[in-house]
């Protein structure tokens, strides 16, 4: 079972249809939309501010959420992938955004909607990533506009396999992937 803990009172509430690997960490102030998953590994912390997750979003194997105390909270929108071992941290990812393996989203960050960060990019505090955008390195930088058959094929492809996916864990069968 997931590792589901409260906080100062405060426990995670989920939507409906979400997966929740069995070695998951879920505490405190986190709040999910329906449709969501998190992976083996991954860890969300709503213990010193609140996350929000929207529907329809994944947390790969690895990733960690958080935020900082009496300062930042995460926030992230519908129809988001957060690829394996990346750390998402007291900023706001808008809908429709790809967070490659291994990447790193600080404070006041901002990922504007269909943007793309690539594995392993690290963008720093209080970096604006415009919307449809794709921002690559170490610190991320806007590399080019993110091609439209990348925004329908990659961003929602990747968003409904994870769909799919969590479906084989949860025995409801396997869904079709648009």
């Amino acid at each position: 079972m997931p590792l589901i803990l409260p906080v100062k009172g405060v426990s995670p509430v989920f939507g409906k249809n979400c997966f929740l690997a069995p070695n998951a960490t879920i505490v405190g102030d986190v709040h999910t939309g329906d449709d969501c998953s998190i992976w083996f590994n991954a860890v969300v912390r709503g213990d010193v501010n609140s996350i929000s997750i929207g529907n329809k979003v994944n947390i790969q194997d690895g990733a960690v959420i958080h935020c900082t105390y009496q300062k930042t909270k995460t926030v992230i929108g519908n129809n988001v992938s957060i690829g394996h071992n990346a750390i998402v941290h007291g900023c706001t990812v808008h809908d429709n955004v790809l967070i490659g393996m291994g990447a790193i989203v600080m404070d006041n960050a901002e990922i504007g909607s269909y943007a793309i960060i690539a594995a392993g990019a690290v963008v720093p505090e209080g970096v604006k990533v415009e919307p449809g955008m794709i921002y690559a390195g170490v610190p991320a930088r806007k590399i080019k506009e993110v091609p439209e058959e990348l925004k329908k094929g990659e961003i929602n492809r990747i968003a409904n396999n994870y769909l799919m996916y969590s479906s084989w864990f949860n025995g409801d069968g396997e869904r079709t992937v648009e």
